[in-house]
């Protein structure tokens, strides 16, 4: 860890872990690791495009610190979180005889991490588990929190449990090898914070985004104010009763989306779903009068700003009717008693959980949205 790396503890008692952002960290990754582990194995699971580049120095920072590595690489792609790539996983775990004090490690972006923390949380009842993002999505949101998962046939995450890491090392070298459309879908979760709670972050995102983008001082900034603002919210709320339910802005349109595109990678990626899901959010808190349009049209135009998709109209391809769409929410994980729920809006940075949201109203939206 260099001197200008930084650190976001997350505060969960004996369970609390750090977070470090900044530059070289896979390749310090071994003394990081050893420093904190007890065991000398580990099992890294990774995925084709992520292992070629990083999985070989990860090893050797690994090795050099006297730790055996058993690497398992998995198909890229968000079919990789299903149950036999799951089973796959946790195989190899056993297999490698990772024991409780040795660590599983996920080195990619959010399908590798979600699936190895969840392949984690249940090999053994239970091994620790460490989280090394490669994408921008994982590094501000999936790889902090301890949601771990699988998709399903009725739903986006559907399946998993809750397992924290023990360490996240966000190496932010690894963001220059990304495609730029992988760092925008990214970009919908930092911005996601902002529209939050932190309107005066959001503001400075509509300031400063051209810097994040290129690789400016501004980037690391991004990420750390954004690990620290989930990291607040997970130790405040850490199994989602209410506080860490505002964490889904955006996502409840926008894993519907995710789905009635099958998953479907060349159509819409995750980021892309929130990007559009956030805006339809902010719409429609505007039509239920909790805010402004003008406010929606803002969101609208910093996201578009930056490349993103706003509206069902930038997804390629045909979507089903809405009364399809309507039906992917109500198997949303964020439905209580059949009730729907969404994240809404009284204004910028007012983001609030709406219990109760009339299905009538959700299915009117789509079909006036869906066109």
């Amino acid at each position: 860890m260099n001197d200008e790396t930084k650190v976001v503890r997350v505060e969960l008692g004996d369970r609390a872990y750090d977070i470090l952002i900044g530059s070289g960290l896979i390749a310090s990754a071994g003394r990081e690791i050893a420093s904190r582990l007890r065991g000398r194995r580990v099992a890294v699971i990774s995925d084709e495009n992520v292992a070629a580049t990083y999985l070989e120095p990860l090893t050797r920072s690994l090795e050099a610190e006297g730790i055996a590595v058993h690497p398992l690489v998995l198909p890229a792609g968000e079919k990789t979180k299903s149950f036999e790539p799951l089973m796959q996983a946790t195989d190899h775990i056993l297999a490698s005889k990772i024991e409780r004090n040795d660590a599983v490690i996920a080195l990619g972006g959010g399908v590798i991490g979600d699936l190895t923390g969840f392949a984690a949380g249940i090999a053994r009842r239970g091994t620790r588990f460490i989280q090394i993002p490669t994408s921008l999505l994982a590094q501000v949101d999936s790889s902090v929190g301890g949601k771990t998962g699988i998709n399903s046939r009725h739903g986006k995450n559907l399946i998993g449990v809750f397992h924290q890491p023990d360490l996240v090392l966000a190496d932010t070298d690894v963001l220059n090898t990304l495609s730029e459309r992988e760092f925008r879908a990214g970009y919908a979760e930092v911005a996601k914070y902002g529209l939050i709670d932190k309107p005066g972050f959001f503001e400075w995102l509509e300031e400063n985004w051209r810097d994040v983008f290129s690789g400016g001082p501004s980037r690391t900034e991004a990420i750390a104010i954004s690990c620290q603002a989930k990291a607040d919210v997970v130790a405040a709320d850490e199994r989602e009763n209410g506080l860490r339910a505002l964490l889904n802005l955006g996502h409840t349109f926008g894993h519907a989306l995710e789905a009635a595109t099958r998953y479907d990678s060349a159509r819409l990626v995750h980021g892309e779903g929130v990007s559009i899901g956030m805006v339809l959010a902010h719409q429609f808190s505007a039509r239920m009068n909790l805010s402004s349009y003008d406010l929606a049209s803002r969101v609208e135009r910093h996201l578009r700003d930056v490349g993103l998709p706003v509206s069902m109209a930038d997804i390629p391809g045909e979507l089903p009717p809405a009364e399809m769409l309507l039906e992917a929410i109500t198997q949303d994980k964020k439905v209580k008693g059949g009730k729907l729920t969404f994240i809404l809006t009284r204004g910028l940075g007012e983001s609030f959980v709406a219990d109760d949201v009339p299905a009538s109203e959700v299915l009117s939206f789509l079909r006036e949205k869906r066109g």
